[in-house]
């Protein structure tokens, strides 16, 4: 091609080279992702092709290689056999990797055309005056130079290309035909650098032109921080009597250019370049170690000993103190950049004069993350403290910050800049071009372009939300560029330096208001940490660890926005594999995050439980017994005894240096949160994340584990938390989560209602027990199984269950699990739902004893029977009492059901108080409605009304859980009527077993407690309950067989006033007492009845006697 091209033969004007700089540029970056993925999936041994680890092709594939690039079908068919057989598998599967390889020979050929017809036209480069055409040269070299190199890298390029050229010449039966070449190719480029020293010989003065115009822009880049520093780099309050002065500058595009991209092309600048850097970056995370290959390359060129030993220097100079130096650089760009945060958010209007501050130092961050992350991961150097910075959150999050400014006060903005291009660029551009001696007609068509185009913008286009597009102007200027660059241009731009500068300048103002989103991917894109997982994830945990920089950890997530930034149309393949990584490592960042805030909550919930604990009454008993004793004058028993610290001294600060664990708490939840709190929700891919629903969702999983969790259960000792204590450490927790929301805007009291509300059910939304479940079956196995064994009663005075004195002391005290206060801590802890279920299950409990006494019934029907008509015989009755069987057994399940019913009574009675202080109108409005049923209402109008009464804790005449239950058991063998007779019946077989009570030494009735010790004063309530449940079923007349029973009762009772066995008789008095009892507690039964049935004078006798007794057994 050189030899060909003739520089008199080329018209410069028609080379399009700013149009073919573009494409090229564009098309190598694809090129180089192509080549990029190609390379891992083969260093892959899961994504590698499968032709290239098959056993079968082993042989075949080595002889390929050996022979390559010549082609010998004929003498080997026994190597090449197993290739026949799957050649089209082959041609298929190889097809994309092979013409891919096919791509690159393209563009190289492209590449090389270009760069010939650069040299031919005698380009002038200098990126100060045409920024565009030099960066887009430089850009077109390394992109060729890295992709030849990364190219070089795929071990298995010979082997791939091989294999399917085979499979090629073995179906078609000829080579393809672009194999020859591309064979060559790949064998030219084996030793790549070698072969682009020689290819780069006739492009020597283009390049080094290129390359030596950076000696203006390229040392500024590579000051060290104190430098900076005395510069007062990036600082807008340095002069504040230039802070709303524009920032210029001559090179103003060349401030924010990533010269990490031309360390590579910049050697001739090389002691500059090799002394900051050990390793560049080819692509991604593919890195060249420049020392290495600079000595391996000038060692074998006769004359360049000494540079060898330059760039051993160099090598030395890098290693020992390049570390250091970008370390120092960090630490003042955190600084700078923190400032200039700082100042733009109080004062978004200077983002206009200084917009090219913030794109410079956010190019210069970049840069140095960059630079950290690539030499972190391959460091030559046994030092590497200077390569962890536990500190590069803060810097990405400045970073973010800055980025944020820019998008949220666009607009601010683009009226600073259309007004600036309008008042002030256009009028400049316009002298400018007036003052030209030589101006052809083609470019003063284009500059006059750009002048009406700049001079018809106005603020009203902004105001009116416009869409502004100068991508044209800006091409126009790109091609003027090319034009006016070439030797023997007309207007040649090296002679008019101003021009190109103020050009640029406005190229520069025009991104400002139509390319914002591009500006900063350009300057601040960190898509890079996609490659460096292990890397990024550690920078995060480092994050975390130190609490000073939890504030900044939220950056981590942000930076998987930039993530998708870095994929090209030309590998659509791969958008989906960077996209779900972005997505898992957002979410897991995200979920780390919340993590660690829910196990600072967590740890301040439990120092607050604790100090709650501290005010139990229970932990005053010892402050009680030192004060009767310092009153009394008692001396203490041990001498020197430590007094006991008063709750609250926590809280008294003798040095405000002295800090607790609980403000360490705090300080590190205060700076997550901030982090959790930084944005609403942030877009990846599509997805939308919002960091508070992390930390929303974890506080309500440990919510629900940690209230579960204080409440102690432990099924082996059946030992549990009284629900006061649980409830004080409940609002404990509660008081520290709704503290949250001083730090997150989250709503604390949607994870009350979700939390609070699953632990009123029986199992919470995981299907795990939750606290409703635990106390019910606490209360129901071991409290109340515990009264149905004798070892605890329960007192109607204290209203509450108590121990009874036995051999084998109980390892809890029921009256500190049932006395009104705890199940009114009880009820809060439940709610509603939970003491519905709680009374549900003790229904079941009940209508299973209910079943057992139909049995018993139903053994002794007939002589029931009978007793029911004979109540008025008393030698009839007596005989056929002797023949009943399972007396007292009726008579124990009897007691059982009335001590469910009785605790059922204090849980209600417990959950109306609750209710009563929360929602004291609805409870008066429900208690209003359930006292005004008129006696005609139908009786499932009136079980409604009922049903929502028992909802509220009020009690009812007819208990609608209790026939609930016992409706289950209608049996489907009997018939109503039948079902109907046994219910009378049952009343009949209770009435008359009740003299038996009498003779036994436990039915002694105690005033004290206002019942017996064997819990027969809860037969009362049994009595009435049951019998009001059954008849509602059976709709019968709940008054009529409560008068039938009591006549039978009394008849009974008044029997045994005529026993002279004192055994029999021993408790008469306290029996008698139970008719009482049972007509105090019916809505249904009166005490006139009672009189006309049982002489009122033996119950007051009864009473006198029982009390006599109870005076002289305490005497």
């Amino acid at each position: 091609m050189s030899a060909t091209l003739s520089r008199s033969s080329l018209q410069p004007g028609q080379q399009k080279l700013a149009e073919k700089f573009t494409i090229l540029n564009d098309r190598g970056i694809g090129m180089l992702t192509r080549i990029y993925n190609i390379k891992k999936a083969c260093g892959d041994p899961k994504a590698k092709p499968s032709y290239l680890i098959d056993k079968n092709l082993e042989s075949a594939v080595k002889f390929i290689v050996r022979k390559f690039p010549a082609v010998e079908t004929r003498n080997n068919n026994q190597q090449l056999a197993q290739l026949q057989k799957e050649k089209s598998e082959i041609l298929k599967n190889l097809a994309l990797y092979y013409f891919t390889f096919v791509d690159v020979m393209e563009f190289k050929d492209h590449v090389c055309e270009l760069l010939n017809t650069i040299d031919a036209c005698q380009v002038f480069f200098d990126i100060t005056v045409n920024f565009d055409l030099t960066k887009n040269y430089l850009d077109l070299v390394v992109t060729y130079t890295n992709l030849m190199m990364l190219l070089s890298r795929i071990e298995e390029r010979k082997a791939i290309i091989g294999l399917y050229n085979y499979a090629h010449e073995m179906t078609h039966g000829s080579s393809d035909r672009e194999y020859p070449r591309l064979g060559q190719m790949i064998v030219d480029y084996e030793n790549p650098l070698k072969k682009m020293m020689e290819e780069f010989v006739p492009h020597g003065k283009s390049l080094s032109d290129a390359l030596l115009s950076l000696q203006m822009v390229y040392p500024r880049r590579n000051l060290s921080a104190d430098q900076w520093r005395n510069a007062q780099l990036l600082s807008l309050i340095s002069a504040p009597s230039t802070m709303l002065n524009p920032a210029q500058s001559d090179t103003v595009r060349t401030q924010y250019i990533k010269y990490s991209t031309y360390d590579q092309a910049a050697l001739s600048l090389w002691k500059l370049a090799l002394q900051s850097s050990t390793c560049l970056c080819l692509f991604r995370d593919e890195v060249f170690h420049i020392h290495k290959a600079a000595e391996d390359l000038f060692i074998n060129i006769r004359g360049y000993n000494k540079r060898v030993n330059d760039i051993k220097e160099c090598k030395e100079q890098a290693l020992s103190h390049a570390g250091l130096m970008h370390r120092e650089r960090r630490k003042f760009l955190r600084s700078a950049l923190k400032e200039l945060a700082t100042v733009l958010s109080d004062q978004p209007g200077l983002l206009g004069p200084k917009a090219l501050f913030v794109f410079m130092a956010l190019s210069f961050a970049r840069d140095e993350i960059i630079w950290l992350l690539r030499h972190a991961d391959n460091i030559q150097k046994k030092s590497t403290d200077d390569f962890i910075d536990k500190h590069i959150a803060e810097l990405i999050f400045y970073m973010e910050e800055l980025r944020a400014h820019v998008r949220k006060y666009g607009p601010v903005m683009q009226r600073y800049y259309v007004q600036y291009l309008s008042g002030f660029d256009a009028v400049v551009l316009n002298e400018l071009v007036q003052n030209l001696s030589v101006c052809p007609e083609d470019e003063s068509i284009i500059m006059s372009s750009f002048v009406n185009t700049m001079t018809s913008l106005s603020v009203k286009q902004v105001e009116d939300g416009d869409v502004f597009d100068f991508r044209g102007m800006r091409l126009d200027w790109f091609r003027l560029q090319a034009y006016t660059s070439v030797s023997k241009a007309s207007l040649g731009i090296a002679d008019h330096r101003e021009l190109g500068k103020m050009m640029n300048t406005i190229i520069f103002h025009t991104k400002m208001v139509d390319s914002l989103v591009e500006m900063l991917v350009e300057t601040s894109d960190l898509s890079i940490f996609c490659f460096y997982s292990r890397a990024f994830e550690k920078m995060f945990q480092q994050c975390l660890e130190l609490p000073s920089q939890s504030r900044h950890s939220i950056s981590f997530p942000l930076l998987c926005t930039h993530f998708m930034s870095c994929t090209h149309e030309l590998c659509p393949e791969e958008r989906h594999h960077i996209g779900d990584r972005s997505l898992s490592l957002c979410n897991m960042f995200l979920d780390e995050m919340a993590k660690q805030a829910r196990n600072l909550i967590t740890d301040i919930c439990t120092e607050q439980c604790t100090l709650s604990d501290q005010l139990l009454p229970k932990h005053c008993a010892k402050t009680i017994s030192q004060a009767v004793n310092k009153k009394s004058k008692k001396q203490m028993g041990k001498k020197g005894e430590p007094e006991r610290e008063k709750p609250g001294v926590e809280s008294m600060r003798k040095n405000r240096l002295l800090v607790t664990n609980l403000d360490k708490l705090h300080t590190a939840l205060s700076e997550l949160c901030f982090s959790i709190n930084y944005v609403p929700n942030m877009v990846i891919w599509e997805h939308t994340f919002t960091p508070r629903e992390y930390l929303t969702s974890h506080l309500e999983i440990r919510f629900t584990k940690s209230i579960v969790g204080m409440t102690m259960y432990n099924q082996a000792t059946q030992e549990i938390a009284k629900p006061s204590e649980l409830l004080t450490s409940v609002r404990a927790y509660m008081t520290v989560l709704q503290s949250i929301e001083n730090y997150v805007q989250i709503d604390i009291t949607r994870v009350f209602n979700n939390v609070l509300l699953q632990q009123t059910q029986h199992l919470d939304s995981h299907g795990e027990p939750t606290i409703t479940s635990l106390y019910t079956n606490w209360y129901l196995e071991t409290l109340l199984r515990q009264v149905s064994n004798g070892h605890i009663a329960y007192f109607p005075a204290m209203k509450a269950f108590v121990n009874l004195p036995t051999e084998n002391e109980l390892t809890f005290n029921a009256e500190e699990y049932s006395d009104i206060s705890e199940m009114r801590s009880l009820s809060e802890l439940l709610g509603p739902y939970g003491m519905k279920f709680l009374s549900e299950s003790l229904m079941w409990h009940i209508s299973s004893q209910v079943a057992e006494l139909k049995k018993l019934v139903v053994d002794n029907v007939e002589i029931l029977t009978q007793m029911r008509t004979s109540f008025d015989k008393p030698e009839h009755m007596a005989s056929l009492f002797k023949k009943l069987s399972s007396v007292d057994s009726v008579l124990k399940r009897m007691t059982i059901i009335g001590v469910i019913l009785s605790f059922r009574s204090l849980a209600q009675e417990a959950l109306r108080d609750v209710l009563s202080c929360h929602i004291p109108f609805l409870v008066s409005s429900v208690e209003d409605f359930k006292d005004h049923i008129p006696r005609e209402t139908d009786m499932k109008v009136a079980m409604n009304v009922y049903e929502l009464s028992s909802a509220a804790g009020l009690p009812c005449e007819i208990d609608p859980a209790l026939v609930v239950a016992l409706s289950s058991q209608k049996s489907e063998n009997i018939s109503p009527e039948e079902e109907y007779k046994i219910a009378c019946l049952l009343m009949v077989f209770v009435a008359v077993s009740m003299p038996t009570l009498a003779s036994n030494v436990m039915s002694q009735y105690s005033p004290a407690i206002q019942g017996h010790c064997n819990n027969i004063h809860c037969l009362a309530k049994a009595i009435n309950q049951i019998a009001a449940a059954l008849f509602t079923i059976h709709k019968g007349s709940i008054e009529d067989r409560l008068k039938e029973f009591l006549a039978l009762a009394s008849s009974s009772l008044l029997k045994i006033g005529q026993e002279t066995d004192k055994t029999t008789t021993r408790n008469r008095e306290s029996v008698y007492l139970l008719l009482d009892m049972i007509v105090q507690e019916s809505p249904f039964l009166t005490m006139d009845l009672l009189e006309s049935c049982f002489p009122y004078v033996l119950l007051r006798n009864a009473y006198h006697a029982v009390y006599k007794q109870s005076v002289s057994s305490s005497a």
